[in-house]
């Protein structure tokens, strides 16, 4: 598994972790952009601890499923989307312009973007043809910015033409 800025509260870090075979087999030399930075060591120890302390993990899940339901009423909603998918709290919403040929409908994702930057809330936009909503709010989040977060986007999608 790899990790990077989510473990350290955005500070520049990354971590590999591997079972005793695989690291044995990286034999290669290399060079580490975030090794040994003290401050980012400590913030990675901070973050690791609170993340514990509040069972991160179960709290994303939970959150991550509230996401995925409310998105999926999103596509029941509008039918420009043409797919919800991911894991937990990182989602995509692919925009199309008829879900029978999942024609990319990038100009509503160039729209949905700046609606959304309207209604204060930024999101991302990625895939081969650039026609997906990226989606991955912090861990942290709490459930009622998550909420808000998708009314907005609803409120953004609603103004799509």
């Amino acid at each position: 598994m790899t990790f990077a800025k989510g473990i350290a509260n955005g500070m520049p870090v990354g971590a590999t972790i591997a079972t005793d075979e695989v690291a044995a087999s990286l034999t290669g030399l290399s060079v580490s952009t975030f090794g040994g930075n003290p401050v980012s060591m400590a913030a990675t120890d901070a973050t690791l601890e609170v993340m514990e302390r509040e069972d991160v993990p179960a709290r994303s899940e939970r959150l991550g499923n509230i996401l995925r339901d409310r998105l999926m009423a999103l596509m029941d909603k509008y039918p420009f989307i043409g797919d919800v998918r991911g894991m937990g709290m990182m989602q995509g919403l692919e925009l199309v312009e008829d879900r029978k040929t999942k024609e990319p409908a990038t100009g509503k994702v160039n729209q949905l973007m700046e609606l959304a930057k309207k209604e204060g809330l930024l999101i991302g936009k990625g895939g081969r043809w650039g026609n997906v909503i990226r989606m991955a709010p912090p861990m942290l989040i709490s459930e009622s910015d998550l909420l808000d977060g998708c009314d907005k986007l609803d409120r953004a999608f609603a103004a799509v033409r």
